[in-house]
């Protein structure tokens, strides 16, 4: 796991100074080494920037940006498999000095092109120079587990890991995107490919974008794309047969992720996803492995459920319980590592744990993505039943349900907006057809109502829709299409990227075992009656999970992450609360209404407040604006 930057300047103006400066920014990713080239090309000046975190082959070998004939490369990332890729190209006649995988992906770039990224399995961007064409390609992996955004404005492209790069250099315009600090608002993070900057983009997972420099232009190129598997027939397999398929693709990409010259441990938290991991692992080893538990004694508190199941399988197991003092330490370093908006209060114990796991390993496997592979939310069934309830319904009896809802809606107080913005999109729902009722339904299920907006914003107007039912012409499944949205929006935008700038904060390389393409490719052609089968969520997983931990351990009702954040900012963290959401702190970033906020300030103190997640969002901004604007 690395750090990677760098530019394209057209106006001749961007010197070796700043490029060091950016990369001096991504220390925390890579603290072992770091390296820069730079290029006084006729077209353009051209710089790459790398900060190295030494996994596999820890010699200077491996040291970035690493030369191979006329291409050079910039790495953030593993490719899992490169062993296979390298015994592949020695028989096709290429040599290697070094054994990292950073050298195979020069190598198969000089054998196949960029085409070579069909082989690699793994987490990656990375960007190659060709110096004979004047080509810079950019790239990302499939599923978007390692982080590239990129700027374009006046002449001046740049490429960064973390946007915190973009700020030393003298011509980034650091203009907040209003239609993005709208959705934060909304979702609590930035959904891609837009970010909180204008002129400023995540490249989109599974694509690569490519830059003639000589002709000024770029292109991009979409790879991989999970909603070509969606559209796929199902398969014809059996659900015994398809749970020791899983079960072999969940192992397989485990050990792939063990592969390192470091050691490398688990995180455990209990639940499914991680205990099958676990379980898959240790099993199949000789050697106990790693494992590491935070628990919370003050909110919902699953540590002891993780112990048992280390105990169980007999892993070397360590636990440690997040304290307020923890909290209170970890709050004010939020918004420097995540340098756009993210309001996960799960961002705390994800930079606890990553710590503590650094102690002992410089690796640490996490089990996200079960959960929108399969199934786990309880949502799938809330969602599912409110669009079934309206398809039941007679299409005659439409506006006269739709009158009722609307007017009962009126009549509920704002102050229980979020029910009555449910309520408002039930009955706008019946006045569309049947193809454009979900996209209604979802608007308002994951949305604040238009009247908290506007009363909210001090400039709002009324922004587009987030889902698209363009997006999802060939999905006839509704819960194809609820699955592809959670991959593609909460578990990319907000999950993923807390794991990134969590471990990465301690210089802890993060790895997915379940975000392995192979395996998403699977689940999404397998029937949904065996991800959710009416009763039970993440079926296939559950039933796996059984073979190797009793069901009566395991089977437990789902909870939600519970940190009590909110009992703290009303009293030891109120300080936060009067530094960042005064009416003068308001006034100052200048996007809200300061006696809105106020009033939503004093609802929640005087435990009042409904949706006290707006609270925590609204916080997280402006304590962001304040370290990053001002």
């Amino acid at each position: 796991m690395c750090g990677i930057t760098g530019f394209i300047d057209f106006t001749h103006r961007t010197s070796t100074e700043i490029l060091n400066r950016m990369i001096s920014t991504l220390g925390h990713r890579g603290p072992d080494d770091h390296g820069a080239v730079f290029y006084p090309l006729d077209v353009a000046n051209l710089g790459l920037g790398h900060t190295r975190l030494s996994i596999i082959d820890l010699s200077q070998l491996g040291h970035q940006p690493m030369n191979y004939m006329n291409y050079t490369i910039v790495l953030n990332g593993e490719i899992y498999n490169y062993n296979e890729i390298r015994n592949e190209l020695i028989e096709m006649g290429h040599q290697f000095r070094s054994h990292s995988d950073t050298e195979v992906i020069l190598a198969s770039f000089v054998e196949w092109n960029i085409a070579a990224v069909h082989k690699f399995i793994g987490m990656y961007s990375f960007a190659i120079f060709d110096s004979e064409r004047h080509k810079l390609w950019i790239c990302r992996d499939r599923a978007g587990v390692k982080p590239l955004f990129y700027y374009w404005k006046d002449g001046l492209f740049l490429f960064s890991s973390e946007l915190k790069a973009f700020h030393k250099h003298p011509r980034f315009e650091k203009r907040i995107n209003d239609t993005s600090l709208f959705k934060f608002i909304q979702f609590s993070y930035v959904p891609g490919p837009e970010t909180i900057f204008e002129n400023t983009f995540k490249l989109n997972p599974g694509t690569w974008l490519e830059f003639d420099l000589r002709e000024g232009e770029i292109r991009f190129h979409n790879y991989w794309n999970l909603l070509d598997y969606f559209e796929k027939p199902l398969l014809q397999i059996g659900y015994e047969e398809a749970c020791r398929e899983t079960e072999k693709l969940v192992l397989n990409a485990s050990q792939y992720r063990m592969v390192a010259d470091v050691p490398v441990g688990v995180f455990l938290s209990g639940g499914y996803d991680s205990t099958l991991i676990s379980s898959l692992l240790q099993t199949n080893m000789t050697r106990k492995l790693k494992t590491f538990t935070i628990g919370f004694p003050d909110g919902i508190d699953e540590s002891k459920h993780a112990g048992r199941v280390a105990e169980i399988l007999g892993t070397e197991h360590t636990l440690y319980n997040c304290t307020f003092k923890d909290a209170k330490l970890i709050i004010p370093d939020l918004v420097y590592y995540y340098d756009e908006p993210l309001a996960d209060i799960s961002t705390i114990p994800t930079i606890l744990v990553s710590r503590l796991a650094r102690q002992d390993v410089k690796v640490a496997l996490s089990a996200d993505g079960g959960d929108e592979l399969f199934a786990g939310y309880f949502h799938y069934y809330s969602i599912l039943r409110r669009f079934n309830q309206i398809q039941s319904v007679p299409e005659i009896m439409y506006p006269l349900l739709s009158w009722l809802l609307n007017h009962s809606s009126r009549n509920i107080p704002d102050s229980l907006f979020h029910l009555k913005h449910k309520m408002e999109g039930s009955s706008k729902a019946f006045q569309l057809d049947k193809s454009s009722q979900l996209t209604e339904i979802l608007k308002y299920a994951r949305t604040l109502s238009n009247t908290f907006n506007k009363k909210l914003f001090r400039h709002f107007n009324s922004k587009e829709n987030i889902w698209k039912p363009e997006d999802f012409t060939n999905l006839t499944e509704i819960q194809d299409q609820l699955l592809y949205i959670d991959y593609t929006m909460s578990l990319r935008d907000c999950l993923l990227v807390k794991v990134d700038r969590g471990t990465m904060s301690t210089s802890l390389e993060g790895r997915e075992p379940l975000m392995d393409h192979r395996l998403a490719e699977f689940a999404a052609q397998l029937p949904f009656c065996f991800k959710y089968d009416g009763k039970t969520f993440k079926r296939i997983l559950r039933d796996i999970t059984h073979k190797y931990i009793d069901k009566s351990i395991m089977d437990r009702p789902k909870v939600g992450f519970d940190l009590p954040v909110f009992h703290w900012l009303k009293s030891d963290l109120a300080f936060l609360i009067k530094d960042h959401l005064s009416p003068s702190e308001v006034i100052k970033s200048g996007y809200f209404n300061e006696d809105y906020v106020n009033q939503l300030v004093k609802k929640f103190l005087n435990d009042k407040l409904l949706y006290k997640p707006i609270i925590w969002r609204l916080l997280i901004f402006q304590m962001w604006h304040k370290h990053w604007m001002e």
